[in-house]
């Protein structure tokens, strides 16, 4: 599987070109499919929030075809019937939120299981949806109260402290990133609303950027 994992989303012609590459066609000549689960495991989730995340830069990125993918749901349906839909979709675009809980339902959906068969999709990751294919978050970034620990996918072996400086989380500064990396092993990047770091199939790390990031920790 190949990654775009996002802070804020497709915010620039960087970033976006980064999606192309990923792609190998054009954004206009593929299809996706929304995934907004984690923003019902953060307490500040409202219908509006939701709704925020189905208007906003993944979904409205000029895609041939954007559907919707609610995990909660797949437990409750056939595999037969959305195992499909995992499998003919170009792109899965997974919104933010909390990635515990999104941990916890691609899991029980089955999605997690299904991602290693997945070589040639891109899944494009905002904040959480970003965060939720790291080995850890961080006790800083677990909103859900069920979370048994701030243990994610662990697909890249890099963890990701997202929306450094956002003016709105006065907290989010470059000295809290870096706290709280040491408290993580493994490498850590910092990452704003303008940058996303790009993986490759062969597993190669690009980071991409018209914004501000830094490396906390190499391996």
């Amino acid at each position: 599987m190949k990654l775009l994992l996002t802070s804020g989303g497709i915010q620039n012609s960087t970033i976006r070109h980064a999606l192309t590459e990923l792609l190998g066609q054009p954004i206009a000549e593929s299809t996706a499919l929304f995934i907004p689960t984690a923003k019902y495991g953060h307490p500040g989730c409202t219908p509006e929030t939701v709704w925020y995340g189905v208007t906003g830069s993944l979904c409205n990125a000029g895609w041939k075809s954007v559907g919707m993918l609610e995990l909660t749901a797949l437990p409750s349906i056939a595999a037969e019937r959305w195992v499909s839909w995992v499998r003919n979709a170009d792109v899965l675009l997974a919104d933010g939120g909390d990635a515990t809980y999104l941990c916890h339902w691609m899991r029980q959906s089955g999605l997690a299981d299904l991602l290693p068969s997945l070589d040639e999709t891109v899944w494009v990751g905002m904040s959480a949806g970003s965060m939720v294919m790291t080995p850890r978050i961080g006790d800083e970034f677990v909103a859900w109260p069920d979370a048994a620990s701030d243990e994610t996918l662990g697909i890249v072996d890099f963890s990701i402290f997202p929306h450094l400086d956002y003016p709105d989380w006065p907290d989010n500064t470059l000295d809290s990133a870096r706290r709280w990396a040491t408290k993580l092993p493994g490498a850590a990047y910092a990452i704003d609303d303008e940058t996303a770091i790009s993986v490759a199939a062969d597993g190669s790390v690009d980071v991409v950027s018209e914004g501000h990031w830094e490396l906390l920790k190499a391996h």
